[in-house]
């Protein structure tokens, strides 16, 4: 556990194109180490989105207006000492003590869903298992349908990817003055406990019992692949105030 001692934490996590979501996690962080710690959430919000923007060519403007696809992207989790307030930009998660609190896009279930079913599909057709946990032949099929929600990136959900973030997507939670244990972390922990081996525990249980992320005590719209350690990448930290 952290004593948080400098006025700004973040945990940040990569999006769906995840070459683009690492860049933009990168800038994202150095500007965050950079801000004042006076910057209220409405300042982050607009001097975050400009320092993404600069780092787009002028002749990629036109092109990454019309799909927001193709821009880097990425979601925050902040936790501001001075303003006491936990800002949620995109899909993140976090704990104030006992008291749990998320920011998911919209669709992201729904789409996890429809990719249960099709994997489901695809088992009693005779696909093994591990088949399709080497090529998640059922989250290509949802690709399409994911592309079409992005559309609706920074107007139906926020992210942050250098334009406009609407304030109204973003979760503010205020922090009174109270003692508290806080969690930020990405949303690569299907289950967020107080602590980061019990979470690590509930993630590696996940993936014991079920691998392709179908079941009904947790779906996403990827499974876990041999080859990586995890389904998504995965940031934690946990700190008192």
């Amino acid at each position: 556990m952290h004593s948080l001692r400098s006025p700004i934490q973040a945990m940040l996590a990569h999006s769906f194109r995840c070459e683009n979501g690492r860049y933009a996690m990168q800038l994202v962080s150095r500007y965050i180490s950079r801000m004042p710690k006076t910057t209220t959430c409405e300042q982050f919000l607009r001097g975050v989105t400009s320092y993404i923007f600069k780092h787009y060519s002028k002749s990629m403007l036109k092109r990454l207006s019309e799909h927001p696809e193709d821009r880097m992207t990425c979601s925050a989790v902040v936790y501001s000492r001075v303003s006491r307030e936990i800002w949620m930009v995109g899909d993140c998660h976090c704990l104030i003590g006992d008291n749990y609190f998320d920011n998911p896009k919209p669709y992201e279930a729904e789409l996890a869903a429809m990719r249960a079913e099709e994997v489901k599909r695809l088992l009693s057709e005779g696909k093994t298992q591990d088949e399709l946990l080497r090529n998640d032949t059922a989250r290509q099929v949802i690709i399409p349908r994911m592309l079409q929600t992005m559309q609706q990136q920074n107007i139906g959900y926020s992210v942050i990817d250098g334009f406009h973030i609407p304030r109204q997507h973003v979760r503010i939670l205020p922090i009174d003055f109270n003692p508290w244990e806080i969690v930020l972390a990405s949303d690569g922990y299907p289950f967020l406990c107080s602590t980061l081996e019990e979470s690590e525990s509930r993630l590696r249980q996940q993936r014991e019992t079920d691998p392709l992320n179908i079941g009904p005590m947790f779906q996403a719209t990827k499974a876990f692949n041999p080859d990586f350690n995890s389904f998504d990448d995965r940031a934690y930290i946990r700190f008192s105030v």
